[in-house]
């Protein structure tokens, strides 16, 4: 009985662990997590570090390094050029939400302004998603935000 309790306690305390991380900025917390090392890159190239870093509150749309590797090949080096900001910028404003959008706030057919100005679409059949991308983790609460992990990069009609 002690044993199952404890076990129960500790599975708890895990599955609320990201709530823990609101201490952290949106920057911050995608660091920590170790998982998008490339899209944190693309966030100092596109100089919007400042940015997610401020209060805020933000959605993003978070794709892992796998959704970066996915692009075909020598996109990801070509989009971190100098001459290749504005392009980048756009593409990654496109992955924010101004505001706070939980999961729960999520509707099939949800169409959403990012903050590079178009719209996401967002379904639910089969799978919450976003643009087609799908959403493997939600809710990762952060100081100024909240970040749903993706696993495609997402990208505006240009």
């Amino acid at each position: 009985m002690i044993r199952r309790t404890f076990l129960a306690l500790t599975t708890a305390m895990a599955l609320s662990a990201p709530a823990f991380a609101a201490d952290k900025d949106i920057v911050d917390t995608a660091i920590d997590a170790g998982s998008f090392t490339t899209l944190v890159a693309a966030v100092q190239a596109a100089g919007l570090v400042d940015t997610l870093k401020s209060e805020g509150p933000f959605t993003v749309f978070a794709p892992t390094d796998a959704a970066f590797a996915a692009l075909p090949a020598g996109t990801v080096e070509d989009l971190l050029k100098p001459e290749n900001k504005d392009k980048l910028v756009s593409i990654l404003t496109y992955h924010v939400l101004p505001g706070k959008v939980m999961s729960g706030d999520l509707s099939e057919g949800l169409k959403a302004a990012t903050v590079q100005g178009s719209e996401v679409t967002v379904t639910l059949a089969d799978g919450a998603k976003v643009d087609g991308a799908t959403i493997s983790a939600a809710d990762i609460a952060a100081s100024n935000g909240v970040i749903h992990v993706i696993d495609a990069v997402i990208l505006p009609a240009m």
